[in-house]
């Protein structure tokens, strides 16, 4: 086989993989469970979150589903304030309470929002993506699309949206 064979044959196979993995982590609940959307002018405003009940039942059952992701709004406590991840892109990391038996990392990407000025005990309000991992769970994409592609996530702190 000739090496232009061979370079368009890996082509195929890498864009193939690449939109096969798109399609497997593409997110199936995501506007059928978020509607509370923020208005762009929302920046003094405190989000409504109505379906807090339904977040915290869908954690509770996907807990043992190694394969669990999907958005989320909620109510949350920041519990724990941890170094930041200065591996690759940087991000700001935090532990989250939703409820008694709910305790959430929070992977904020500090390179595509700023960093939200949080202290232990404050009550927040973030719109992110669910991930499961075997400590309970990850939250992240708490910022814009880059890509403008889909509404991405925030964090709602100190009267103010970080996304």
């Amino acid at each position: 086989m000739s090496k232009k064979l061979i370079r368009v044959i890996a082509t195929l196979i890498i864009a193939a993989g690449v939109g096969g993995y798109n399609f497997v982590t593409k997110d199936k609940d995501y506007s059928a469970e978020n509607n509370n959307t923020p208005s762009k002018s929302a920046s003094e405003k405190s989000p409504q979150i109505d379906n807090q009940k339904q977040v915290l039942n869908k954690i509770r059952k996907e807990r043992e589903n190694t394969h669990a992701r999907f958005w989320l709004e909620s109510n949350a406590e920041v519990i724990k304030l941890l170094k930041d991840d200065v591996r690759g892109n940087p991000h700001q990391k935090f532990l989250v309470k939703l409820a008694p038996d709910i305790t959430l990392l929070v992977a904020h990407n500090t390179k595509l929002a700023k960093r939200a000025p949080l202290q232990k005990g404050d009550h927040i309000k973030i719109r992110a993506r669910y991930e499961w991992n075997n400590r309970g769970g990850v939250l992240h994409w708490t910022h814009h699309d880059p890509k403008g592609k889909q509404e991405g996530g925030w964090i709602y702190a100190d009267g103010k949206y970080y996304k």
